[in-house]
């Protein structure tokens, strides 16, 4: 009598225990993201220097894994993304439209106007610069925008159209300045891009409205711990590449106050540009300050050591020193001097 009892309430404790496991393991790794959510410049400097350590040579497998992990990012950040959401800002587009104008069009005027005063005479540190003015607006300006409580809807719309529109825009806005004096298969660009970005994209909406939102708590967990560790290999291969082309002398140390300054400027482009505006509040003006200067670093990292000589990767790599502690000295003077 007691083993039959046993034999028919076992499924009941097995599915339970299940349950319990699972629940442990989404809180353990729900931990390990908040760790590294709070930690971002930690993780991307430790894949920075372990990249400058170790040097790995660039080849065609090597691009597929990067472009591989960047989808893989992508597809785990949209997971916590609806469709409703983001059609529902959509209608009043204005201001997510300027967040794309000053991205797509002020700061790489700016970039490619700093490249032309102070490199003259070396074309791959001027594409450089004007890649990495050029590239899609970066995930963890949400995250920043949220925590110093700007529009959240604007920012995660304007990030999400850019995601759409890249493939489109950067092909035919690289074809148009760099014109044929470097070959490039732009179709397969665009293509590259579809795959890293705007279909991974796409996806992970639709399984987040199909499951009812339900893949947040796996974006939040253990996708959001698995993305970010792809984020660090993605930073320390491109590191790995880029290290043979940087030679420690002054230059060098030119490029770094350069890129200082480059980096620095989108930040005061999106508050300048907020100004656009008519008596703009101030949750559009924090959106709009992390927005354009938060740039998606590891996709130009992608593209230059892709499609262009290593060197050109330079400006970008450097770019990575900058943005998040930036970020972090932007927050603390905005509140400092009553901006917003």
């Amino acid at each position: 009598m007691l083993g039959a009892t046993i034999y028919k309430a076992l499924p009941n404790y097995i599915s339970w225990g299940t349950r319990i496991g699972r629940s442990n393991m989404l809180i353990f790794f729900k931990k390990w993201n908040d760790i590294l959510s709070k930690n971002m410049f930690i993780l991307v400097l430790s894949g920075l220097v372990l990249g400058f350590l170790i040097e790995i040579p660039n080849s065609p497998f090597l691009r597929n894994i990067v472009v591989t992990l960047f989808a893989y990012m992508t597809f785990i950040t949209a997971l916590t993304t609806s469709f409703k959401e983001f059609s529902k800002v959509l209608r009043t587009p204005l201001i997510p439209i300027m967040i794309l104008f000053l991205v797509h069009f002020i700061t790489p005027l700016i970039s490619w106007v700093a490249g032309m005063v102070f490199y003259p005479y070396d074309p791959d540190m001027r594409l450089g610069y004007l890649i990495g003015a050029s590239i899609p607006i970066g995930v963890t300006s949400i995250i920043w925008t949220s925590l110093l409580k700007g529009d959240v809807a604007v920012s995660f719309v304007a990030v999400t159209l850019d995601t759409f529109l890249v493939p489109i825009i950067l092909p035919s806005f690289f074809h148009m300045i760099i014109g044929e004096s470097i070959t490039i298969n732009y179709f397969q660009m665009m293509l590259d891009l579809m795959l890293m970005v705007t279909i991974p994209s796409i996806l992970g909406m639709l399984l987040h409205d199909w499951t009812s939102g339900k893949t947040t708590i796996f974006a939040q967990s253990i996708g959001g711990t698995t993305s970010k560790l792809c984020l660090f290999l993605v930073i320390f291969i491109n590191s790995a590449v880029v290290v043979p082309q940087i030679i420690w002398n002054f230059s060098i140390v030119k490029a770094l106050v350069i890129t200082f300054c480059i980096v620095a400027i989108g930040f005061f482009t999106g508050y300048m540009g907020s100004f656009l505006l008519k008596k703009p509040p101030k949750e559009i003006i924090t959106t709009m300050i992390f927005n354009v200067g938060i740039r998606n670093n590891a996709c130009g990292l992608v593209i230059a050591l892709t499609y262009f000589p290593p060197k050109v990767a330079i400006p970008i790599t450097l770019s990575i020193l900058y943005q998040q502690p930036l970020a972090t000295i932007v927050s603390y003077l905005c509140k400092r001097f009553k901006i917003f």
